[in-house]
């Protein structure tokens, strides 16, 4: 019998599964799960490029990843890739995949191909959490907000200008793609499973629209000082077999880059999803 147990912080750990070959009765106990804890971790798994498709479908339509390189013969397959000589890592800070688009990604499923001898782990944080801890009156305040999310700064031409990212450019490309803005409620209720979630993030969100410049500033600094509370953490620590399936709506996440000299190779597929509301 499948067994799904709490991590500390955010996110579940789901035993007794067999992701190369799951059934739809598996599938809809891990979307159920997945709107529930905002994160799945899987142990000793063994999932081939065409079982990581296969097992993407079973939630949804994939997202082509516009700016990832593609993994050979598999274009639904983006490579999240740090070699031994690269200095910069893919996804060093917090935020949320996908913010950027009108109708946001449901999340992805990252699977373990080539792992740092030590170092390399994975944050999340719960952004169901974050929400539940506001004050009522901050609650109450973000309630008719909104904010305009962008990956013009994170992937267009201006990204690439500075020294220390040019070691990117090979792994990350088609900067022309990076056009598109999206309005999204600052807080959201989560497709799945209802609940409330924060829905902004250090990356791509550019500003609270309602406020004015200086106000929105002060307000998103103090939501990403608060979302980054160790009590609505967990840090995966990855292995050889494992796989992790976010929900891009009810989390945030971040690569840790402490593993110098080394070479460090996931693949990684996204799951489209819906327009999302207050």
């Amino acid at each position: 019998m499948v067994s799904v147990n709490p991590a500390e912080g955010v996110g579940a750990y789901v035993s007794n599964i067999n992701l190369s070959a799951l059934t739809p009765d598996d599938a809809q106990l891990l979307k159920r799960a997945l709107g529930e804890f905002g994160v799945l971790f899987f142990r000793n798994q063994s999932v081939s490029p065409e079982q990581h498709i296969e097992l993407a479908q079973s939630f949804g339509k994939i997202n082509i990843n516009r700016f990832f390189n593609p993994v050979t013969d598999h274009p639904e397959i983006a490579e999240v890739r740090k070699e031994a000589d690269q200095v910069n890592n893919i996804g060093e800070t917090w935020h949320t995949d996908h913010s950027y688009d009108r109708i946001p990604a449901l999340g992805s499923i990252l699977v373990a191909q080539h792992l740092p001898r030590t170092g390399g782990d994975t944050l999340f944080a719960s952004m169901f959490a974050a929400y539940d801890a506001l004050s009522d009156a901050l609650k109450e305040k973000l309630q008719t907000l909104t904010a305009t999310h962008s990956s013009r700064h994170v992937f267009g031409p201006s990204a690439y200008e500075g020294e220390a990212d040019k070691d990117l450019i090979g792994r990350l490309g088609n900067t022309t793609a990076a056009t598109q803005d999206a309005v999204h409620p600052v807080v959201i209720r989560h497709p799945i499973s209802t609940k409330r979630a924060l829905y902004v993030n250090p990356n791509f969100t550019l500003r609270i629209n309602e406020l004015d410049e200086q106000e929105s500033a002060d307000l998103l600094s103090t939501l990403y000082q608060h979302c980054q509370k160790t009590e609505f953490q967990h840090r995966f620590q990855w292995s050889e077999g494992s796989v992790a399936f976010w929900d891009n709506r009810a989390t945030w996440h971040k690569a840790l880059n402490d593993y110098p000299g080394q070479r460090r190779l996931m693949h990684r597929i996204t799951v489209e999803g819906v327009p999302l509301s207050a």
